[in-house]
This record gives structure tokens, sequence and C-alpha cells, in this order.
């Protein structure tokens, strides 16, 4: 009678089964509750700092340097009219298209130059192409403050000390090793089969760049394109050396508002925000293109 009553293995296996998925998907669940929160939470980390610069570049001086910060103080615009010279008197226009200038024509020369490089050095490699490769990332292991006496020296002896054309030439030396790395990766990715078909049909190499290997990596170029943007565009040490009124930037100008006299913090936060648009505007016009340019290889 027993026997009779006791459930089948099969109805027994069945329900062991489905408790088993029940659970799997209930910590699945849980998993993917846990990561949300964390991403939140390292979000808001990294976006805490930005916010807090709004905010105090919208308090007064008084009220900004107040240790603890005070985040209800009332709110003013003072900062930014400091900022486009209402009572100092210095317009931020000139170094802001100083910056504008130096940044875009360098990423388009660096872009230009990079592209041809990484064709040479992934899909018809030169000879010793690892030794080249590394010359190009060895010219980043130099800090950038041990070669500022001899371009000084340089720019003295040629007469381009506080001249835009010489940061552009500067910025673009300085961005074309990680574009050249970049564009490699990105190039080395391309099947061999397309550049064959290519020559079969009779393109030849500028026809093969423009019309196959740009389409496909665009992705690739705008990514390599936005980083070179923000490293030119967030240049100090070069531009505050070089350069003086005539081809100033706009951090070179924002360094201008910490003075030893009187408060200064609000106002150095406005300029700091302004300053920041730029890159901020083209991060997000490109953030599709930067994702799919930065995971571009990352699945073979």
């Amino acid at each position: 009678m027993t026997s009779a009553l006791a459930p089948a293995p099969s109805k027994l296996a069945a329900e062991r089964k489905k408790s088993s998925e029940r659970g799997r998907r209930l910590g699945s669940r849980g998993g993917n509750i846990a990561a949300g929160i964390a991403a939140w939470a390292i979000g808001i980390l990294f976006v805490f700092p930005v916010f807090f610069m709004v905010l105090t570049s919208l308090h007064s001086e008084v009220n900004a340097s107040t240790n603890p910060p005070s985040f209800f103080a009332p709110l003013t615009l003072d900062g930014y009219r400091e900022f486009f010279g209402a009572s100092s008197g210095a317009s931020p226009w000139p170094p802001l298209i100083n910056s504008a200038t130096a940044s875009i024509i360098s990423t388009i020369l660096v872009i230009l130059l990079a592209i041809p490089a990484a064709y040479a050095l992934s899909v018809k490699p030169i000879k010793k192409w690892t030794d080249a490769m590394f010359f190009f990332l060895s010219t980043k292991m130099l800090p950038a403050v041990a070669g500022l006496l001899p371009l000084y020296i340089i720019a003295r002896y040629l007469g381009l000390l506080d001249n835009i054309n010489y940061l552009l030439i500067l910025y673009t030396a300085m961005n074309l090793p990680i574009a050249v790395w970049m564009m490699r990766s990105f190039l080395a990715d391309i099947p061999v089969e397309l550049f064959e078909a290519a020559a079969i049909d009779g393109a030849g190499l500028i026809r093969t760049l423009r019309s196959i290997i740009v389409p496909i990596i665009s992705p690739g170029i705008a990514a390599t394109a936005l980083i070179c943007f923000i490293f030119a565009w967030n240049e100090l040490l070069l531009a505050n050396t070089l350069t003086s009124v005539i081809a100033g930037t706009a951090p070179v100008f924002l360094t201008s508002f910490v003075t030893s006299q009187g408060l200064f913090l609000a106002k150095v936060c406005a300029a700091a925000t302004i300053v920041s648009l730029p890159v901020i505007i083209a991060g997000f016009a490109a953030q599709d293109k930067l994702v799919q340019g930065l995971s571009l290889g990352a699945v073979k």
C-alpha cells in the first residue's frame, strides 16, 4: 500500500530539476541585482567629483570655501561672470580658440598619419615591425618634463615661443604613438581575404584605404580621435611653458584664476566646468562609436 502511494522516480527527478532551475534563476537574479547596485555605486563615486565641481561653481566664494562644504548655500553665477571677463577684463575666447585649433588639427593629422602607419605594420608588415612598434611605445616612456628644456631651446632658437603652430606639432607627435598602436589593433582584425579581393579587382592602396579600411574601422577611428582630442585639449605642461599671451590655451587660462590673494575656488570650478564642456560634449556625441571602437577586436 505504501509503495503504491509513493511518487514515481521520474516525477521526483522532474521536481528536483525544477527546484534546481528555480534556485539558479533566483541566484542569477540576485547576482544581477548585486552587479547593478555595484555599478551604480561605482558610477556615483566617479560622477560625484564632477557634480561637486559644478555645484561649487554656482556658490559664492565665501560659501565655496567653507569646511565642511555648504551644499545648500544660495546659488549664484558670479563665478561664470568672472570667467567670461565681466570683472577681470580677460576674455576666455582666445585661449578656447587656441585649444580648439591645436586639438582638432593635431587630431586630424594624427589620424591621417596613423592609418597608413598601422596599415604598414599590420596588413602589409614591414621587416622587424615589432621593433618599430616598440620604438613607438618607447617614446611614451620618457616623462614630458624631461624633454621640456630641449623643446624650449628649439622653440626659442626658431622663434616659435608663444606660437600655436608649435603646440600643434608637439601634440601631433605626442599622440601619434598611441594612435598607431590603437589603429594597428583594429586593422589586424580585418580579414586578409578582403584585401586580396580588392587587389584582384585592381584597387590600389589609396582606393583600398578609402573604400575598404576606413568604413570597416570607422568606430576605431572615432575612438582613437576622441582619445587624442582629449589628451591634446587637457595638456597643460607644454602649453604653460611654451606659450604666454598669444598662444595660451584653455588649461593655461584656467590656472590664472589660482592666486595667492583672496578666495578663488568658485571661479576655478566655474572655469573648469566651462573648459570641460567640449570634451564632455564630444564624448556624448561619439559614445556609441567609442564603445564599438574600444570593443573592436575583443571577441575573436
